[in-house]
């Protein structure tokens, strides 16, 4: 397992983590952005691509 793969699986850790804060404090905001950080996760350990490169690719859409 690289470095990459490692910082994917932290970003989804976080993600989820953002997630129980928004049910928790019924926050649609917080709720949401983990949603969007556990997706990059997944995306950055299975491509192996840098979190911003992963953002921008997105944002290209």
């Amino acid at each position: 397992m690289n470095t990459t793969e490692l910082k994917g699986k932290w970003n989804q850790i976080k993600g989820n983590a953002k997630q129980q804060y928004g049910i928790t404090f019924n926050d649609d905001e917080s709720f949401s952005e983990g949603k969007y950080d556990e997706m990059i996760g997944q995306i950055q350990e299975k491509t192996g691509k840098a979190k911003n490169a992963i953002k921008e690719e997105i944002a290209s859409w």
